[in-house]
């Protein structure tokens, strides 16, 4: 694995220097560090999994017996739930998951705080850092890193082809639109703005791949719109995570965000949604994600 420069590529942070670990984490990390190995698959393995998308890949390739614990975000499958849970990804504690005495963490780029990061990298334990990379070829990589992680090469291997045969479905199941619609993805909102998605994000991926296309230009990453920007969009179709519609009281509290009645989709209650990491998760259900997806707005439209 690379070093923590590459934007690319898992990498491996390793510094078995107890006296500072000592130092930077206190004596709890002490003991964890000289606690013996459960045994089980994986070669006894203990993995700490931050970010649902690399909980799911541990299951599909049956490594799910190496799992100490995951964060809030591994919801998928529903065993994973009953794992011990160490927090939002986000808004880690050290000390949470060095309590579960893991042999490897596996992370998203996005976990965090950067401050827990460098005390996990510090206590001297494995900790691969997987970029989002928001394509299917990262997915990719990221079953193939995973696997080598949990001592499972093999059934990653198997897992990239089936998941190329499934990708190859999907794309011919993906009929072509007669024009892109726009598509605008609310992440989350206040009283007065909206935060929606730009370019170089995971919704913006999902939407082109769906045959879709964003109706936010102009940025990047997510961004609060005023209500005149959500009207001057335009948006054909409103897209949630089903978790975020709930919230807001489905498409009646959806319609009473700011400039969404306004819009094309808002007067025709074009407003649909999906569970966010099944959605946004770029893990293996993506080929399934992206039919799903597809057929949602195509029915919108249709309406």
């Amino acid at each position: 694995m690379r070093s923590m420069k590459s934007p690319d590529t898992p990498h491996t942070l390793f510094r078995p220097d107890r006296r500072r670990m000592m130092v930077q984490i206190g004596g709890l990390v002490a003991g964890l560090i000289t606690a013996p190995a459960l045994g089980g698959a994986g070669q006894g393995k203990r993995i700490v999994s931050i970010g649902g998308a690399l909980t799911e890949i541990v299951y599909a390739l049956g490594g799910q017996a190496t799992l100490a614990g995951v964060d809030s975000t591994s919801l998928f499958p529903e065993s994973a739930t009953r794992l011990p849970n160490v927090g939002y990804a986000r808004s880690l504690s050290a000390e949470g998951i060095l309590a579960l005495a893991p042999t490897h963490i596996i992370v998203t780029e996005d976990a965090g705080p950067p401050a827990v990061m460098r005390q996990l990298a510090q206590a001297g334990i494995p900790l691969s850092v997987h970029p989002g990379n928001h394509r299917f070829e990262g997915l990719l990589e990221r079953v193939s890193s995973v696997g080598s992680v949990i001592d499972r090469q093999p059934q990653a291997a198997e897992l990239v082809a089936s998941l190329g045969a499934r990708w190859q479905v999907a794309q011919q199941q993906i009929v072509a639109f007669s024009q892109r619609p726009k598509v605008l993805f609310v992440l989350s909102h206040t009283q007065t703005q909206i935060m929606v998605s730009g370019s170089a994000s995971s919704a913006d991926a999902m939407l082109t791949y769906a045959g879709a296309s964003n109706a936010v230009k102009g940025f990047s990453g997510f961004k609060p719109l005023t209500p005149e920007a959500v009207i001057a969009a335009a948006p054909d179709v409103v897209l949630f995570t089903r978790q975020g519609l709930e919230a807001i009281g489905g498409i009646e509290g959806a319609l009473r965000l700011p400039g969404i009645a306004q819009t094309p989709a808002g007067r025709a209650r074009r407003i649909i949604s999906h569970e966010a990491m099944f959605l946004l998760g770029f893990g293996p259900r993506l080929p399934d994600a992206l039919i799903a997806l597809h057929a949602s707005i195509r029915g919108a439209l249709q309406t």
